[in-house]
């Protein structure tokens, strides 16, 4: 049994594979001052609430972007499963040619999505991740991580106009009644909503125009559901595509060994 995790920046997402099958799979929010024991004890009770036990995983495979929390989560696997991790970055067969200006500047989750693509979709493609930031990603048509587009995710900016402005509330992130808000709450939600929706479109059509008619749009991260409902633009909504990309790369280097 595989146990996948990707540790970003707002949430952590961890997932169970038996083959190539994932199983239980959870969020959680990251807390980046939190020790490793409560990670661990945290592990555990969302294993043991599925029927698991930490000691029947056999291999981990962890991406992250949040460097302090990286040895946190190799202790954790240590010490509360027993196994040493297999850490993406890069000394680590990805089997995904990096064309950056420099590659090590390419975060993990990007490369490891970009492995995904290539084993699971068609190429070319484009992957919108809509995680703390919203970023936009090209793989070509043969397989390369060409680069891409980051730009703020829908919760830093709801973030950032309830902070900065002085009158208007926090909203939750969800469909208004209609585009044209009738209420501060529903105005919010619609510029949120119905703007990222544009954000969207507006890139993946200069997408489409560099890698052509035929690019695969590949959607993952928590909001991916809320806005491909929004757009057509969006072929493929995989939420769980970095875990699934973490697998991959598991498999690719455990072969090799």
């Amino acid at each position: 049994m595989l146990l996948c995790i990707d540790i970003g920046n707002t949430n952590i997402t961890l997932g169970l594979y038996e083959g190539e099958t994932l199983g239980p799979s959870w969020r959680v929010r990251t807390i980046h001052d939190k020790m490793a024991d409560e990670y661990g004890i945290l592990l555990d009770q969302l294993f043991r609430r599925r029927g698991y036990r930490p000691e029947q995983v056999t291999g981990v495979a962890i991406a992250s972007v949040v460097p302090p929390l990286t040895p946190t989560f190799e202790q954790v696997c240590r010490e509360y499963v027993g196994r040493e991790p297999l850490v993406v970055d890069a000394g680590v067969r990805t089997g995904v040619p990096i064309r950056y200006d420099n590659p090590r500047e390419v975060g993990a989750d990007r490369v490891v999505d970009a492995a995904a693509v290539r084993a699971l979709y068609t190429v070319p493609a484009c992957v919108v991740d809509f995680g703390t930031a919203t970023t936009f990603d090209a793989v070509s048509a043969e397989g390369e991580y060409l680069g891409g587009a980051i730009a703020p995710g829908i919760g830093i900016a709801a973030q950032a106009l309830f902070e900065r402005t002085a009158k208007l509330p926090r909203v939750e992130l969800t469909r208004p009644p209609s585009v044209i808000g009738r209420n501060t709450p529903h105005s919010i939600q619609s510029g949120l909503l119905f703007g990222y929706v544009g954000l969207v479109e507006g890139m993946v059509a200069r997408f489409e125009a560099e890698l052509g008619p035929q690019t695969c749009i590949i959607a993952t991260g928590g909001l991916a559901e809320i806005i491909a409902r929004e757009t057509d633009v969006i072929d493929v909504v995989d939420p769980w595509l970095t875990l699934h990309g973490l697998r991959i790369i598991y498999e690719l280097n455990h072969a090799s060994c």
